[in-house]
């Protein structure tokens, strides 16, 4: 008997695997943010588009020139004393001010007639607020960077087909809403715009993930993530430390993770039409939770305490179908119950096929220890005799 030889088995802690990785990822994306802001405080990014907006002013008639140049003024408010007005017509005239500046600081677009961006926006990089839906565009233009100071992005049911990687430079971003496009991925670089408090990609129906690098958002309070391919929740979702409403309805979930109760701010939760039959008992440890809104059609396993907190609005919602629906899903169920069947049957088959051939080779093997000379090749012929 040879000597027993010691293995060492490395044993690692997964978690601080994982914490090592996130300290590098982390210094990675300052380095790039440091980098970034380089490259804008440097002047050629301005030259080159002056020089541009020169261009193509030489193009324009002097009547047109000049109505570009009235459309691009801009106005801001002073810190200069005004005289002493009544106080209720002072308060109207400070509203109007501001609609008057917000109006001129927000990009409004509506209706198929459009298939891309105007040209002149491109000189318009004051803009706060895009506000472009119904459109027939189908990318966001490339000089999207230059919009530093934008705080609002609202382009939904439109044909956006993807977000550019340069989406992260705008980090004084707050709501994004791309509901209703063409998406099948988000850019990690998304992760950038750490500000974002509200992210809406309903109705993307290709999006099935999204990047880890969006956990550092940790100022989102609204996801929105309906209607899509998502089988489980995105690992990024259990990490936005701030999240206060998380819809992931109309998906393809059939559980849900354990540690849900790492979003210890939560308070509202939509999970229905998903293909949910429990519900885990982690819920119960969020004491911010006030509605869960699922489906009833196939849950049949949930915590006591969501059902009987007074605290908690728990509602089910049931499927209120026709006659001929119902038909149509039993034939579906009969149809599945047959196919099955059918597969059970042809394994069986198989097994018992399989099982006759190793009978048969066990034997050969067996026959071949009273030779005195093995075979090079055997040819196996079966016959079969009708009775």
């Amino acid at each position: 008997m040879g000597l027993l030889r010691k293995v060492d088995v490395p044993v690692y802690d997964l978690s601080l695997i994982r914490g090592i990785w996130e300290v590098r990822v982390k210094k990675q994306r300052q380095k790039q943010k440091k980098e970034q802001e380089r490259v804008e405080k440097s002047a050629l990014a301005r030259i080159d588009q002056e020089w541009q907006y020169r261009i193509y002013c030489k193009t324009l008639k002097s009547d047109e020139r000049n109505l570009l140049h009235h459309y691009l003024e801009r106005t801001t408010l002073t810190n200069t004393i005004q005289p002493y007005t009544d106080g209720d017509e002072q308060d109207q005239k400070d509203e109007q001010e501001q609609k008057d500046v917000e109006q001129k600081l927000t990009l409004q677009l509506n209706g198929d007639r459009w298939m891309d961006f105007p040209r002149e926006l491109q000189w318009m990089t004051y803009l706060r607020e895009w506000h472009v839906r119904g459109t027939r565009i189908r990318q966001l233009p490339d000089y999207l960077p230059l919009f530093t100071q934008l705080s609002v992005l609202e382009i939904p049911k439109n044909a956006i087909a993807e977000l550019p990687p340069e989406i992260g430079k705008l980090t004084g971003l707050r709501e994004l809403n791309i509901s209703y496009n063409r998406l099948s991925k988000v850019p990690p670089e998304l992760g950038n715009c750490e500000n974002l408090e509200r992210l809406e990609l309903t109705g993307n129906y290709n999006l099935s993930e999204l990047p880890f690098e969006l956990s550092s958002l940790k100022q989102l309070v609204h996801l929105d993530i309906a209607e899509n391919r998502f089988v489980s929740i995105p690992i990024c979702a259990l990490r936005m430390s701030s999240l206060q409403l998380l819809d992931l309805s109309n998906n393809k979930l059939s559980d849900l993770p354990q540690d849900m109760d790492r979003l210890e701010q939560l308070v509202t939760l939509f999970i229905h039409k998903n293909n949910l039959s429990y519900l885990p008992h982690c819920l119960t440890k969020i004491s911010t939770l006030k509605m869960i809104v699922v489906s009833g059609d196939e849950l049949n396993c949930i915590p006591t305490r969501l059902c009987s907190n007074p605290d908690i609005k728990f509602i089910r919602l049931y499927d209120n179908m026709s006659e001929e629906k119902k038909k149509k899903k039993k034939e579906e169920e009969e149809k599945k119950k047959k196919e099955k069947w059918r597969r059970w049957r042809e394994q069986r088959e198989e097994e018992v096929k399989d099982g006759s051939e190793k009978e048969f080779i066990e034997a050969y093997v067996s026959s071949l220890k009273d030779r005195d000379t093995i075979p090079y090749a055997t040819t196996k012929v079966t016959i079969s005799c009708l009775m």
